[in-house]
């Protein structure tokens, strides 16, 4: 359902300040400094898109301005992408500036400054979505920041008529759908930063790669974390869960399933080290990560094919031996398995 407001029933003399408030509360706090002499005349409509919102602006000429006063510590840090749809503006943000022009598309950051000049009454369409939602690292979004992208060609011009048809559409979909036309488009803004920073496409691989390796050195460093998982993996590397599992889709294996492997491993190892005082099993468990000794148990004998306790029985026996017994699995095997 849309929200939308709008100062046609509202004094002339109040026109300006009912405006500044919609705009604030609507997409984020702003000052508004109206460039005409008569009436102001100004109509938001907003509606949300699971975490999606999707907003139309229709105005007189006016200058919008996000002030570091009015951000504040506390402000969420959101993305938003703007599509000039009449009228142009004059962007400034980061100490750069951009002449944006009808069917431009221009991404910034609420979390800093700027502004929007427009000189005549136009018409915009604003996305806005949490920053970690995006799933593109920070470097990356802020390289894109304050750049005018054209939709004349390029991918630009494979989004402009989406993008307008979700700002315009009246349409009420169940929060399933919603949800998937959000992920949907946060695709697109992701290939729409890509494109711009890398349009050869080698770059983006190599920066993929890089990612990759940090994400599976950090869950070797910290397999003792209980508290590891794809959610904290994804707040540490300031990158979405969803582009997390996107990441691993060639990997053969899933984020956790890749956790609980790497776990097992280190496990199976310190129950199979020979030692005048080895620890229980349940020590071991809990050094690992793992919180439940039932769980760990459960798993260990699903990868390892024997219980933890009877996996240090037999490397005890092929110590003495010098040989496995008849039937042991090996953990590779097994690991391969799960």
């Amino acid at each position: 359902m849309s929200l939308v407001l709008t100062t046609d029933s509202v004094p002339d003399l109040d026109k300006v300040a009912y405006w500044n408030e919609a705009v604030s509360r609507t997409l984020v706090p702003v000052s508004v400094a109206p460039r005409g002499d008569g009436p102001f005349r100004g109509r938001i409509a907003t509606r949300r898109l699971g975490y999606l919102q999707v907003s139309t602006l229709e105005a007189d000429a006016e200058r919008l301005s996000r002030t570091p006063a009015l951000i504040g510590p506390s402000a969420e840090a959101l993305v938003a992408v703007g599509l000039q749809m009449s009228g142009t503006a004059t962007f400034l943000h980061d100490g750069g500036r951009a002449e944006v022009g009808e069917g431009d598309l221009v991404v910034y950051d609420t979390t800093r400054p700027y502004s929007f000049d427009h000189p005549l009454r136009h018409v915009q369409h604003v996305f806005q979505l949490p920053r970690r939602a995006l799933g593109v690292p920070d470097p990356d979004v802020r390289e894109v920041t304050g750049r005018v992208i054209g939709t004349a060609n390029g991918f630009g011009a494979v989004l402009l008529p989406f993008l307008t048809a979700l700002a315009t559409s009246t349409d009420r979909h169940p929060p399933a759908v919603t949800n998937r036309l959000a992920g949907n488009v946060v695709d697109l803004f992701a290939t729409l930063i890509a494109e711009q920073l890398h349009p050869g496409g080698t770059d983006a691989d190599t920066t993929r790669a890089h990612l990759l390796l940090r994400v599976r050195e950090h869950i070797d460093r910290n397999l003792g974390d209980p508290d590891l998982s794809p959610e904290s993996i994804a707040r540490r590397h300031r990158i979405s869960i969803r582009y997390l599992h996107r990441l691993f889709e060639g990997e053969g294996i899933t984020v956790g399933r890749l956790i609980q492997q790497r776990r097992l491993e280190e496990c199976g190892r310190e129950l199979a080290r020979r030692g005048r005082t080895a620890p229980t099993v349940s020590a071991v468990a809990q050094r690992w990560g793992f919180v439940s000794p039932a769980h760990f148990s459960r798993a260990f004998r699903a990868a390892y094919g024997v219980s933890p306790r009877e996996w240090r029985g037999l490397r005890a026996d092929q110590d003495r031996t010098g040989r496995p017994p008849a039937g042991t699995p090996t953990p590779a095997a097994r690991l391969e398995t799960v």
